[in-house]
């Protein structure tokens, strides 16, 4: 059961963004901070990836750990909903297939494809390591 009301629900929802989030506006400034520069969410390419690395071969996909259902057990908000599992649980299945599709299409064209998860940008170190290692 749902702890507020569906109207309070649907309004929460409406709100999300799909660009320019907080952990997408990390992953950014990260990589510019290193020295790198990028194109954001070309329409051209396969997904609209987040970040794209063209001279690199390069793209970066920022995952919200709930709407794309991030496979590690110990993250928190990968958790399915607990309720309107029959409209949820197709359209969170969606998504993940959807980010299979974009990503085998770019990896068909040449491109080099990194998931970084919203849970993964609060260790800005390790997330900074990660990226280095990626784009070299």
């Amino acid at each position: 059961m749902d702890k507020i009301s569906p109207e309070k629900r649907s309004a929460n929802m409406r709100a999300i963004r799909s660009k320019d989030t907080k952990p997408e506006m990390a992953v950014r400034r990260l990589a510019h901070g290193m020295g790198y520069r990028y194109r954001l969410h070309a329409k051209l390419l396969p997904g609209k990836p987040d970040l794209v690395f063209a001279s690199r071969g390069k793209v970066i996909f920022v995952h919200g750990c709930f709407w794309h259902q991030h496979p590690k057990a110990e993250c928190k908000d990968a958790r399915p909903p607990g309720s309107n599992l029959a409209y949820w649980g197709p359209k969170l299945a969606r998504n993940q297939q959807r980010d299979l599709s974009a990503q085998a299409a770019l990896k068909k064209l040449g491109w080099s494809v990194c998931i970084v998860w919203e849970c993964e940008t609060q260790k800005t170190n390790a997330l900074k390591r990660r990226l280095k290692r990626f784009l070299e």
